[in-house]
């Protein structure tokens, strides 16, 4: 055996140096990579587009607002059963969730009674945000960064269901709004908010009208549903038309997607 120890002074190759990597010199590498790992997975999944459930973590399934778990649940299994038929090589519509409970719970838990793949972009907080079991879990992502959680959410999504929720759930509505009103998606995206009741008292739209903060033809840009079949009647007569059947062929920026984008330079 050799006398000759290693050199002490010989640091780490830097991508497995784990204190430069926690680093804020290394921020733009856990950025990117909060990019690349799911950009991974779906490609291997084969996973086209999504579509997004939105709402509370705090609706329990035996609670007063208990409802809204059973009906994202249901419309969960509906969506999934539907895509699933779809004459396809990619998936299609795959059920996405932010990964933690109550109403995200719900739509993964729907999604698995469907026998389908769903994913969920879970986000690391000190409250609330746990995994749930539903999600398939080669399609389970923890961030750590709220924007690139964002990006994955509207990059995908062909569509958008918002059940009742607070604060978390406003900031993802308002965000995807913004987005189709401006055109910065670059594709049709078709938007249901559930519960008419609750988002006519939460959020008044048509006092955003009056003012002059939104111009009427925004109001196209969703449509409400109060049952499973309705919301589900809304999103496949959306995705046909916009996707499957579209009337004027897409784009080449709304036809890309991870799964089958070819590399830019």
């Amino acid at each position: 055996m050799s006398d000759v120890s290693p050199a002490p002074n010989r640091r780490p190759k830097a991508y497995k140096n784990e204190v430069f990597l926690e680093s804020a010199d290394a921020r733009p590498l856990r950025i990117l990579s909060e990019y690349l790992e799911p950009l991974s997975h779906f490609r291997k999944h084969r996973i086209r587009d999504t579509v997004v459930f939105f709402g509370s973590a705090r609706i329990k399934e035996d609670g007063p607002m208990g409802r809204y778990y059973q009906d994202a649940r249901t419309l969960a299994r509906l969506v999934t059963e539907w895509s699933d038929g779809l004459e396809n090589a990619t998936r299609r519509f795959v059920v996405c969730t932010g990964g933690g409970p109550g109403i995200m719970e719900a739509a993964n838990r729907g999604a698995e009674d469907a026998g389908g793949k769903t994913i969920g972009l879970n986000i690391g907080l000190p409250f609330e945000q746990w995994p749930n079991p539903h999600i398939t879990p080669e399609l389970s992502f923890e961030f750590h960064y709220f924007f690139m959680r964002k990006f994955w959410f509207a990059y995908l999504a062909k569509a958008l269901v918002v059940f009742p929720g607070g604060f978390g759930t406003l900031d993802e509505l308002s965000e995807l709004l913004t987005l189709a009103q401006t055109e910065k998606l670059a594709k049709k995206i078709v938007i249901v908010l559930y519960g008419s009741s609750f988002w006519k008292e939460v959020l008044n739209f048509d006092a955003l009208v009056r003012q002059g903060m939104i111009s009427p033809e925004d109001l196209k840009l969703f449509e409400y549903a109060d049952d499973p079949a309705a919301a589900l009647n809304i999103l496949k007569t959306g995705l046909t038309r916009y996707y499957l059947q579209p009337e004027q062929p897409l784009s080449e920026r709304e036809m890309e997607t991870p799964a089958i984008a070819k590399s830019r330079v």
